[in-house]
């Protein structure tokens, strides 16, 4: 079984440490959160590992594969305007998609997105079709008590700390074929 956990990781790290028997189920946890580079809460904290960065730390080292599917990837993964006017064409699930973005996009133009950005499709879409992100095996490990680094995922990427990589950071989106992804599969709903 594959997770997708979008939102902070209190239940997957409580389901870890109270029947560690299930990780034999677990083929990986693909989630969106944390960030190689920067956060969205706090200058270093991205929110859902920030909420709980006790069992983020869990989670990461419990040994499960992971995919992090962070911040500063899915701000790429942006739906253009004139990508969420296809979507509107696309019947009435994508009108109400559509919809949806225009309200969600109303905040993004004063952090400079030209789009809104997909951060939870993301983390779905790299389970579905893997090649849609680059990702590379670096070690996560979880700041829990930093004065202003709480909730940071601190990316190792030059070995530093020569401790095993822990994950698979995606780094990079296609988000031409992403979009592409995300508009079909909408429109397919009618």
């Amino acid at each position: 079984m594959t997770l997708i956990p979008v939102g902070p990781l209190t239940n997957i790290a409580l389901a870890l440490l109270t029947a560690p028997d299930i990780k034999a189920n677990l083929e990986r946890i693909t989630l969106m959160g944390g960030a190689a580079r920067g956060g969205n809460w706090t200058p270093a904290a991205e929110f859902n590992i920030l909420v709980d960065p006790e069992a983020a730390r869990v989670v990461f080292e419990s040994g499960v594969p992971i995919t992090m599917v962070g911040l500063d990837v899915t701000h790429e993964a942006q739906l253009y305007p004139e990508e969420n006017e296809v979507l509107r064409a696309g019947g009435r699930v994508g009108r109400m998609v559509a919809e949806l973005v225009d309200f969600y996009a109303r905040f993004h133009p004063r952090f400079g997105f030209k789009g809104s950005p997909m951060h939870d499709p993301l983390a779905v879409a790299a389970v579905i079709d893997p090649t849609l992100v680059r990702t590379r095996a670096l070690r996560v490990d979880i700041e829990t008590q930093g004065l202003h680094t709480t909730g940071q995922t601190v990316v190792d990427f030059f070995g530093v700390t020569e401790r095993p990589p822990n994950a698979d950071v995606a780094l990079e989106v296609d988000r031409e074929r992403f979009v592409g992804m995300l508009i079909e599969a909408i429109k397919s709903y009618g």
